[in-house]
């Protein structure tokens, strides 16, 4: 099986579209979203559209459920608070219908997907070091799970004596016994430094996953959300991956 999994969409139309185009030479087989579809962008209804035809399961981002009025919106900075009421009052019925559906955790015989951490998954947490993987490691039930939320790719694997670790490798091959937590990074708005979208291909039967990064037209992205009115701020940070 080989999964395409992706998160962090955030309304960026030019983003998602080119992600979707690389994906098509990966021979996948399923498709996975780990939230935040909406959010700091300007075509939030395309991009829900898009994914909710592609993706077989989407768990619910911050931006999601603070759109729709599942998630205070007092969690987020000025910026992105702007971003949030503006997609609230932008979004189509069918658009909020589905981000209203969207759980918080999604569970398989192959993985685990959550956007934030799985300990408290509801909170939105970052899995920002050793000590907050630890928790979702103690009650991860598969030996792999993603996420996203950071909007940069990492890795924490926990070895059978319960050690962790922390790297950013664009390739992983997993161990037998070992439990591992993706980071994904970001399609539309990676904060690594580097401006291109991220994805990810899990491929369960070779026990690899691949970390990929694909251009898009950032300009284009940047200027649709200035004609918007949504904070320029949110459309600099395209440029440079910030």
């Amino acid at each position: 099986m080989r999964y395409g999994i992706f998160s962090d969409v955030h309304s960026n139309l030019e983003a998602l579209d080119a992600v979707l185009d690389a994906y098509e030479n990966e021979h996948i087989d399923a498709y996975l979203c780990v939230g935040d579809i909406v959010g700091y962008a300007a075509n939030p209804n395309e991009c829900i559209e898009k994914v909710r035809a592609l993706a077989e399961v989407t768990v619910a981002g911050n931006h999601d459920w603070a759109s729709v009025g599942l998630f205070s919106e007092d969690y987020f900075n000025p910026y992105a608070k702007e971003a949030i009421y503006w997609t609230r009052g932008n979004l189509y019925a069918t658009s909020k219908q589905f981000l209203e559906s969207l759980q918080l955790v999604y569970e398989n015989q192959d993985l685990t997907l959550v956007h934030g951490t799985l300990d408290g998954a509801g909170n939105f947490d970052y899995m920002i070091d050793e000590f907050v993987a630890r928790d979702s490691f103690r009650i991860l039930h598969t030996d792999i799970c993603f996420v996203g939320h950071l909007h940069t790719t990492g890795v924490f694997a926990k070895d059978k004596s319960g050690g962790i670790v922390y790297g950013e490798p664009n390739q992983l091959q997993l161990k037998e016994g070992d439990q591992y937590i993706v980071n994904v990074g970001s399609v539309g708005q990676p904060r690594d430094g580097n401006p291109d979208a991220a994805y990810c291909i899990y491929d369960t039967e070779k026990k690899e996953v691949r970390i990929k990064r694909v251009r898009y037209d950032t300009e284009a992205a940047r200027t649709k959300i200035i004609k918007a009115g949504i904070p320029v701020k949110l459309g600099d940070r395209l440029l440079e991956g910030r």
